[in-house]
């Protein structure tokens, strides 16, 4: 997977969904959010078993569709790190 995206395009959603998902849940997976690129669009998931959100982002740059799951506030924390007009490169090797 490999996408370029703004900044405030991604951070967005994912504040919404980094809201649903706990921190410390006992199944580990749901403190992540799931990214889905495909088709120009960023698809965002995240529950956490009684609330499911999902969102979506396009266009959005897409040299190779993928798919992968991330702890969505550790990502949510490093968006609102950069400045304000900062390109996001997301890049899955292996």
């Amino acid at each position: 997977m490999k996408l370029t995206i703004s900044r405030e395009s991604l951070l967005t959603p994912l504040q919404s969904i980094a809201g649903v998902v706990e921190k410390k849940q006992t199944m580990p997976v749901l403190s992540n959010v799931l990214l889905v690129a495909e088709d120009n669009t960023l698809t965002l998931t995240g529950t956490n078993m009684e609330v499911e959100l999902v969102g979506r982002v396009t266009p959005v740059h897409i040299d190779q569709p993928g798919r992968i799951t991330v702890p969505a506030r550790k990502l949510s924390d490093i968006c609102r790190a950069l400045g304000d007009e900062s390109p996001i490169e997301l890049v899955l090797e292996g």
